[in-house]
């Protein structure tokens, strides 16, 4: 027969766990009152071990059959597991044995939300709501389901009620900033977190999303203020180092910028994306071998990182190496196919190294992806005009104009082209649509033909929008 001994709550952790491995391998049959097997149970979480935690959690209720805590504990695991079918039948035991333990609500509530079945999630919640007596998680969850949902407002009505419960939940904090975000609703988002920071001048976490609202709405200099109460408060806070950085590259202080990415290595390991940051500011102040050998570094560490391929084809492209550069740029294209700045480059390379229909290709796509790129219509429509494709030239500019009917670059531009193929009243009547535009760009006009600063006619009617 085996002998039974019983282990109560007053030891140590460890020794019940001690006690219930020695257990297993005698194949003894020990008792363990329920707060010890709890013990138990959590130490097999902590250590990551759900499937150990889960046959523990079977022992308890073989021990225990009244307490509903196993059957909630049993019901996460299974959770984790990923067996919900098993864990909606031991929350429902569960609820048979303690109706009043929140934390059935909260798992189940989670189950649902796991399923998309919201409305049940919320009904779930509401309860736990009424039975919990810390609501800040669960109102915190309400907001992810109605997130989940696409009712913005009413995540952001329940962060609030979160951040009233708590006011440091961190979670809540960035969840209320991705809301703003979505709604594209900056200017209340920087009222939500000044009137946050009077109460709580200390919380990192708000004078951050501050610093973000800033910088969304380009406040640059605001933003990096608030970026350096953050680090400030919390001297090790990464990302507000980068996060400055970023603003202070918006201000074009690329050194400055450089200084402060390099910060962030003291508090996480560098990532390809700081490093590709550090070599957009060495590109911008055109010292292009530390550029290249930041980006280098980027791509080391994250192969698929467009960007970084990117600089490195720019740096090539500015030591008037198009070949390699053209390579470079192909790599970060393969990545990121339909990036018209990729495809603008690489026309642009083709078109130096005199690969006229490559080029031609390339700009296609370039207004294909960005019909709104005045400069690819314009570069475009360019290499038909060398190559005395006339009507073709200026077919694109038309093209460009329904697209940028603003654009008086593309008045002049095609004006110039009418010109040229003998069109003079086309011509003129575009002239008056270009001058009404912008009256101070008709040098443009003559960049492109010099001979008409001699044609008195159009020296006339410039005279009229430009006296």
């Amino acid at each position: 027969m085996e002998e039974e001994f019983e282990f109560g709550f007053t030891e140590d952790p460890k020794f019940s766990v001690e006690r219930y491995e020695e257990m297993i391998r005698n194949q003894d049959l020990y008792f363990f009152d329920a707060q010890a097997f709890e013990n138990i149970i959590d130490y097999y979480i902590e250590k990551n071990d759900p499937a150990r935690a889960l046959q523990v959690a079977e022992y308890a209720r073989n021990q225990h059959p009244f307490a509903a805590i196993f059957l909630i504990k049993q019901a996460q695991l299974l959770v984790v597991t990923n067996k919900v079918p098993e864990a909606f039948a031991a929350l429902d035991k569960a609820a048979m044995l303690e109706a009043s333990d929140a934390d059935i609500y909260i798992i189940r509530g989670n189950l649902y939300e796991s399923l998309e079945r919201y409305s049940e999630a919320l009904e779930n919640y509401e309860k736990a709501l009424d039975l919990a007596e810390e609501t800040d998680e669960i109102l915190l969850h309400i907001a992810y389901v109605y997130q989940n949902m696409g009712d913005y407002d009413t995540a952001i009505t329940y962060l609030k009620l979160c951040l009233k419960q708590n006011m440091e939940n961190q979670d809540a904090l960035y969840e209320l900033a991705f809301c703003y975000d979505v709604m594209d609703n900056q200017q209340e988002s920087v009222q939500f977190y000044q009137q946050y920071i009077d109460n709580e001048p200390y919380s990192y976490a708000a004078w951050y999303n501050l610093g973000n609202a800033f910088t969304k709405l380009s406040l640059f200099e605001k933003a990096i203020d608030a970026y350096d109460y953050a680090i400030l408060i919390k001297d090790s806070f990464a990302s507000a180092y980068f996060n400055k950085g970023n603003a202070l590259v918006n201000l074009e202080k690329y050194a400055e910028a450089i200084e402060v990415y390099r910060q962030t290595f003291e508090y996480e390991q560098p990532n390809a994306d700081t490093y590709c940051a550090i070599g957009e500011c060495y590109e911008k102040l055109e010292q292009m071998d530390d550029a290249r050998a930041f980006y280098k570094k980027s791509v080391k560490m994250d192969p698929k990182l467009a960007d970084a391929w990117f600089g490195i084809g720019v740096t090539l492209d500015f030591e008037e190496r198009y070949f390699e550069a053209l390579h470079f740029y192909k790599k970060a294209l393969d990545l990121d196919i339909a990036n018209a700045d990729f495809w603008f480059a690489i026309a642009d390379a083709e078109y130096k190294l005199g690969h006229l229909p490559e080029a031609e290709k390339a700009y296609e796509k370039v207004v294909e992806l960005n019909p709104l790129d005045v400069d690819a219509w314009l570069d475009y429509s360019s290499i038909l005009y060398e190559q005395q494709k006339l009507n073709e030239a200026t077919e694109i500019i038309a093209e460009a104009i329904k697209n940028n009917p603003e654009s008086a670059e593309l008045y002049y531009r095609i004006v110039a082209y009418l010109f040229a193929k003998g069109e003079y009243n086309e011509a003129l009547n575009n002239l008056e649509y270009a001058l009404t535009a912008d009256p101070d760009k008709h040098y443009i006009l003559f960049d492109y033909l010099p001979q008409l600063q001699n044609n008195k006619v159009i020296i006339d009617i410039i005279a009229r929008y430009t006296r």
